[in-house]
């Protein structure tokens, strides 16, 4: 198996490139945005509590979010060649219950892809896409707010990747094809990556 986390801020095109790397190498996607949402479109209990945090623009707690990841991961498993992790990790303490859970299951994650736009450009971006999908949380106020919780909480995870040799930055403006021709470039240097 070949594992995954695409990382970036709300609106930097990690949806896009999921879909492309899922076409390109047949990964299994799971994106905690999407996970949540069905859950609160469920009215689940999980939803309710994610919903909860959600609505105002801040982040899910660790262990409530390792516990989906887990049942999720384990639900798609037995037909995936690898995961994109979309959305997850965050910070630092999720990126070792990741990697624990991950360990647990004689996984690693092998390659982490950072999407890198500035924060004007991305503030634009999701601003368009509340129009075109409706979704509540793509207005002005609650996009602020979630760059800036971004900025505070998941930046130092750059650090932490980089650290352990697998993080690639790639440049998130652009082109859709050739931000996906970086990183494809980025993941076939990998000696574990999937055969296209």
């Amino acid at each position: 198996m070949f594992n995954l986390v695409i990382f970036g801020a709300p609106g930097s095109g990690k949806g896009t490139q999921s879909e492309k790397l899922i076409a390109h190498y047949g990964l299994t996607h799971i994106s905690t945005g999407e996970v949540l949402r069905a859950e609160i479109a469920a009215g689940t209990e999980l939803g309710k509590v994610a919903d909860s945090y959600i609505s105002k623009g801040q982040l899910i707690p660790d262990d409530l979010m390792v516990d989906i990841l887990a049942a999720e991961v384990d639900r798609l498993r037995p037909n995936a060649q690898g995961f994109i992790f979309d959305g997850f990790p965050r910070t630092i303490p999720q990126a070792e219950a990741l990697k624990k859970m991950l360990e647990e299951r004689g996984e690693e994650v092998h390659s982490v892809i950072g999407l890198e736009v500035d924060d004007e450009e991305l503030m634009e971006r999701l601003i368009k896409r509340g129009a075109v999908s409706g979704r509540a949380d793509d207005n002005a106020e609650t996009i602020n707010n979630r760059l800036k919780v971004y900025h505070s909480t998941t930046s130092p995870l750059r650090e932490y990747y980089q650290k352990e040799g697998k993080y690639h930055a790639i440049e998130g403006s652009g082109h859709v094809d050739e931000i996906f021709s970086k990183i494809s470039g980025a993941i076939d240097k990998h000696p574990a990556a999937p055969k296209k």
